[in-house]
């Protein structure tokens, strides 16, 4: 199982105050050093926090894999197709929202973006859907032409341990996409709200192979770090003791 850090929130922390710190080419170099698998950032419509010239250094500057969070429209392509990051991520954007609310319901999706898809691919970029856990949309990115699936865990992350059968039933729901997932051959990553606890009961889900993590990261890097708050994932994710 691998880590990539979501750098989002360094970003956000910057254009709080609209400086040009911290800044989260810093951030994705110390993760990197702190053992990171590849960085992740989302490139949104309103550049509230990563701007496209976070994204023109960091494909320049990391040594693992760049993975780009955005939603599926043509600018973003056109800004993707020159940029050329390893990884794209396709993910669902609201007007207001505090942070992603979803998966992309494939389902929904007014145009088919099997297209889309095909032309990105065809610049080398490897492309990836978030989605929540349901198996109806593991078919429909099977269809579309997807590489991997990345599967929402915000549901599983906003459960309390003392609701301990609601936790469970949501972990092996998971499961079941994961499964899925990867007998239609796709790769299996998963994200969103979680963090230091919350992530070992997932590790038992072998088909996921990356996680991608952000805000807890960035929260226990105030106090410790980004270096050693992102190799205390690490070493959870991958065992280390």
């Amino acid at each position: 199982m691998e880590l990539s850090v979501n750098i989002d929130h360094v970003a956000t922390l910057r254009e709080a105050r609209k400086e040009d710190f911290p800044d989260p080419i810093y951030a994705a170099i110390e993760a990197e050093l702190g053992g990171a698998d590849g960085i992740t950032l989302h490139l949104r419509g309103d550049r509230r926090h990563i701007k496209e010239r976070d994204l023109e250094l960091l494909i320049r500057i990391i040594k693992t894999e760049l993975t780009l969070e955005m939603a599926p429209t043509q600018s973003m392509a056109n800004i993707a197709a020159r940029v050329k990051p390893h990884c794209i991520t396709l993910v669902p954007e609201s007007s207001g929202e505090v942070t992603t609310q979803g998966g992309l319901n494939l389902l929904q999706v007014k145009e088919d973006l099997k297209l889309y898809i095909s032309e990105l691919k065809e610049k080398g970029i490897v492309l990836g859907i978030f989605i929540d856990p349901d198996a109806e949309q593991v078919k429909e990115a099977v269809r579309i032409g997807a590489q991997y699936i990345e599967i929402n865990t915000t549901k599983y992350s906003g459960l309390k341990q003392l609701k301990q059968r609601n936790l469970k039933d949501e972990i092996i729901q998971i499961a079941r996409v994961a499964k899925a997932a990867r007998r239609e051959g796709l790769k299996v990553h998963a994200g969103h709200g979680l963090d230091y606890r919350n992530i070992q009961a997932l590790l038992s889900v072998t088909e996921i192979s990356t996680f991608s993590i952000g805000f807890a990261i960035v929260g226990r890097a105030v106090f410790v770090g980004f270096r050693q708050a992102t190799n205390e994932m690490v070493r959870l994710i991958k065992g280390v003791k």
